[in-house]
């Protein structure tokens, strides 16, 4: 079997940077650290605030992303079954506004931080190239948080798709299955 998954709100989470992020910027993180930010700062017609921000919690502030619990164990599993992952993420080599960090570099950094260096990696620069990526390694599987990619007529039919979605926020669908940790991750394909 051949997996994809992707790598930010997927593999990386970013509670720990955003919830600082929130307390600076005086935001109730609620349930959502991230759609609370955003959506304060939308709220207050400070669109360019955000994107800049992105471009620094997807930089320097990786750093501080932990590895969702049990990502190391859904790896340690896909190893013992013989399975190849691969790791295919849509983000700029630098941020739309803000300072010139480099995001590739700062996702590999991170990557080897964590231990998951052995793991192919493929940064693409737009999602029409990361669905392009996952036809062309021919997964059988691609794992990933945003139900828009899943669900965009581009994606390959024959992929299986898992939603992950740690915050209960979507519900199962035709195009793909939902899974709220890794955990149910690990089940959904090593136990089925």
């Amino acid at each position: 079997m051949r997996i994809g998954i992707d790598l930010d709100n997927t593999l990386a989470d970013y509670s720990t940077p955003l919830l600082r992020l929130c307390a600076l910027h005086g935001v109730d993180p609620g349930g959502d650290p991230k759609l609370a930010l955003r959506e304060h700062l939308r709220g207050a017609g400070r669109e360019n605030e955000w994107t800049r921000l992105q471009g620094e919690i997807y930089g320097p502030l990786m750093a501080e992303a932990l590895l969702f619990p049990g990502v190391a164990d859904f790896f340690r599993r896909s190893l013992a079954a013989g399975t190849e992952c691969f790791i295919v993420s849509h983000r700029t080599r630098q941020p739309i506004l803000g300072e010139a960090h480099d995001l590739h570099s700062s996702a590999r950094h991170w990557l080897r931080s964590v231990g998951l260096a052995n793991v192919p990696v493929h940064l693409e620069e737009s999602k029409s190239a990361k669905v392009g990526r996952i036809r062309s390694l021919g997964v059988n599987c691609f794992i990933d948080d945003l139900p828009e990619l899943l669900s965009d007529s581009a994606f390959p039919e024959e992929v299986r798709r898992i939603l992950f979605d740690p915050g209960n926020q979507h519900t199962d669908s035709p195009v793909w299955r939902r899974c709220s940790s890794w955990r149910s991750v690990a089940s959904e394909l090593f136990e089925s």
